[in-house]
């Protein structure tokens, strides 16, 4: 059974950073496409940015393109997001998730077979 942990959430001011990691454990992590999400108050859960097995290929939720950087350390079996320029509107639960099969479909939540308990953002204006 595969385990992910989200770390790294936290209160920031606009304009601020901030790096969410998730450790994986318990599966094959070098093989899985990882992706992060998030659910915002009274807000249905939003794509924010996937990597494929490799770390070659990226993809980005309109909302954070430019802003986010999705990376992943397979030697560390966890993956990042870098969140810079923070704006009041990324507050949300953070959520990061595995997809064993390295489907085409990586915006989509129902590709994701395993998701961590999801960490906290709050942008403060």
């Amino acid at each position: 059974q595969v385990q992910l942990v989200e770390s790294g959430g936290g209160l920031v001011q606009a304009g601020g950073s901030l790096r969410l990691s998730c450790a994986a454990s318990g599966g094959t992590f070098s093989s899985y496409t990882m992706g992060w999400f998030r659910q915002g108050p009274l807000k249905e859960r939003e794509f924010v940015a996937a990597i494929s097995w490799s770390g070659g290929s990226t993809y980005y939720g309109d909302s954070v393109k430019v802003r986010f950087t999705i990376s992943r350390d397979n030697a560390k079996n966890t993956v990042y997001l870098q969140m810079n320029s923070l704006k009041p509107e990324d507050t949300a639960v953070y959520y990061c998730a595995a997809d064993p099969w390295g489907g085409n479909r990586y915006y989509d939540s129902y590709e994701y077979d395993y998701w961590g308990q999801g960490t906290q953002v709050t942008v403060s204006s």
